[in-house]
């Protein structure tokens, strides 16, 4: 032990020597023991004399660069300089390192540029740059009364507008459709990217179907699914369609006949008596087969656009006003097979939002609720205009909920707006909470020039739409996209508001 005492007292004023006086510290146990402090280690390698010289160096150079009312951080930072030393090749090595990291993620990101422009080469901005919007989405996104702000970066909408024209575009994006449907197992991921922006109508029908499970992705497989899916539906037409009439279910069947005319009235296709005889069909064997909601109003809505775009893919170019077509001039088989679809496609759909339409709708009131808070962060001037006119948004977007916009909207609107959300995840559900909330901001300036209660519900149930068009729905969707970049992850901002 004392040979230990004099080993240490050898060595100059160096590493924890204890004779040091101590100084005020921000340690509690002084300098000498801050964690990380350096001690004499003696081996084969350094022995007592050569660790006492560099001690008395080090000490002799730190000596002449100290300064008066030195703080004690500063003589900590001192004590640990040594640690983050490094000789010369060492800082080669890591520059030569570093120059090499930096050149492979160059070439990658040439390479994932390359690839970039292939797969969107037709398109040439982002089409918020097309038209300035009333109420366009900003990356600084005003959450709540207090205007927190989120600095995000905009997000690349996937919608995108090229400047070629647009026949020529448009058979640019249905050949990339042709040859992704036409291989033997179609990539779905990629179909969903493509179908983001819209899906060319010569190839919509297939697309949908894919899209929505109707169809697998195996192409072999297609013509045996579809046969045996057609002659499942018309089997249950004949073991269910009868019992319309039994007391149990004449009530149900009742209000789906009055429903069905009431079906967009303006559009002359939908008037047919042939083609309201196939919507009663469709909508009664849904709701004998999904008991646990039945059929509710709003329903009958959602049939239309599956079979006008079903209905299409028989008439092709010929037609050029498919809305007003007389369904007579088709052949009864083709007919047969359009009623099919549309009824495993509708029912598709309806898997996924069953509970906007089970007993007291549950779905729709929380969707209700989301979109008000969501309304909250993004624009508080219109959330307090219509807290002060007493409007309360079960009021007004039930509706947007329980008929997914289709009474806002235009039928070739409507039927873009469903080719995103049949791309996006759980489109028909989340997504559109979105697209709702970016429809009313894209009338906030008409709704807060409106001044009292009657005012503003009159506009809010008579959206000024009918003239939308491809631009408009673009618009919306992109704003939509940029709010769902935003809250998406974020579910407390939907589900309560501070």
């Amino acid at each position: 032990m004392a040979n230990a005492e004099k080993k240490t007292s050898a060595i100059g004023g160096g590493f924890g020597n204890i004779s040091e006086p101590k100084k005020k510290t921000y340690w509690k146990k002084g300098a000498d023991k801050v964690p990380g402090s350096m001690r004499p280690v003696y081996s084969a390698k350094y022995g007592p004399e050569e660790i006492a010289a560099q001690t008395r160096l080090r000490d002799h150079t730190s000596t002449k660069s100290k300064k008066k009312n030195k703080d004690p951080f500063t003589e900590f930072d001192q004590k640990m300089d040594d640690a983050w030393d490094v000789n010369e090749d060492e800082i080669n090595t890591f520059a030569h390192s570093n120059q090499a990291v930096q050149e492979s993620g160059r070439q990658q990101i040439v390479i994932q540029h390359e690839i970039q422009n292939e797969r969107v080469h037709d398109t040439e901005q982002n089409v918020t740059d097309i038209t300035n919007s009333k109420s366009p989405v900003t990356s600084q996104t005003s959450i709540g009364s207090n205007d927190v702000t989120i600095n995000e970066p905009r997000p690349t909408s996937p919608i995108r507008m090229s400047s070629k024209p647009v026949a020529e575009v448009e058979l640019t994006r249905q050949h990339k459709f042709g040859l992704l449907l036409a291989g033997p197992n179609t990539d779905l991921e990629e179909l969903r990217k493509l179908s983001w922006k819209g899906i060319p109508k010569h190839v919509r029908p297939m697309t949908w179907k894919i899209l929505l499970g109707y169809l697998p992705a195996n192409i072999d497989r297609r013509d045996s699914t579809l046969e045996r899916k057609r002659e499942e539906y018309f089997s249950f037409i004949e073991q269910y369609y009868h019992t319309r009439t039994e007391p149990l279910n004449e009530d149900m069947f009742r209000q789906i006949h009055i429903d069905i005319p009431r079906t967009n009235p303006l559009i002359p296709l939908f008037q047919q008596a042939l083609v309201q005889e196939i919507f009663e069909r469709i909508l009664y064997i849904w709701a004998i087969r999904h008991p646990a909601s039945g059929y509710v109003q709003g329903i009958n809505d959602l049939v239309t656009p599956f079979f006008v775009v079903f209905l299409s893919e028989f008439l092709g170019d010929n037609v050029k006003s498919i809305e007003s077509y007389d369904v007579k001039q088709l052949d009864p088989g083709k007919l047969r097979v359009i009623e099919a679809d549309t009824f495993w496609c509708m029912s598709k759909l309806l898997d996924g939002i069953q509970d906007n339409y089970t007993f007291a709708q549950p779905g729709i009131q929380k969707k209700v609720k989301q979109l008000e808070n969501l309304i909250k962060r993004i624009n508080a001037h219109l959330q307090k205009h219509l807290e002060h006119n007493l409007v309360e948004y079960l009021q007004f977007s039930y509706r947007w909920m329980n008929n997914l916009l289709m009474r806002e909207l235009p039928l070739n609107c409507t039927i873009r707006v469903w080719d995103t959300y049949m791309s996006e995840p759980d489109g028909f559900a989340e997504f559109h909470l979105y697209v709702c909330a970016a429809f009313l901001q894209r009338f906030s300036k008409e709704i807060l020039e409106q001044k009292d209660f009657q005012g503003i519900l009159l506009l809010l149930q008579n959206l000024p739409t009918s003239k939308w068009g491809e631009n408009e729905i673009g618009l919306l969707l992109a704003e939509a996209y940029s709010l769902k970049y935003v809250f998406s992850g974020a579910q407390n901002h939907l589900t309560r508001s501070k």
